[in-house]
């Protein structure tokens, strides 16, 4: 296991993102919020991933964050043209 505090926040910050997307959506049943916590449980992921010692520039890791990416982008804009 591969200690880096930076790895490690972001680690944490998105589980709490991810806990908070979870509760607003439990309370408001606001889609947006379920897309952002969707996104950042896939960076928790990834985080997690190199601290067990998964490298960085693997296609896996590239591959997850892309997606995370891409569900946020995706919640956001389905928002944004929402009636």
């Amino acid at each position: 296991m591969v200690f880096d505090p930076t790895v490690v926040l972001n680690l944490i910050f998105g589980v709490i993102i991810l806990i908070l997307g979870l509760w607003v959506y439990r309370l408001k049943k606001m889609m947006l919020a379920l897309y952002v916590a969707f996104g950042f449980a896939l960076f928790a992921i990834s985080h997690l991933a190199i601290l067990l010692g998964t490298p960085s520039s693997d296609i896996s890791i590239i591959i997850i964050r892309s997606l995370g990416y891409l569900v946020v982008i995706y919640g956001l804009a389905r928002e944004a043209w929402r009636k």
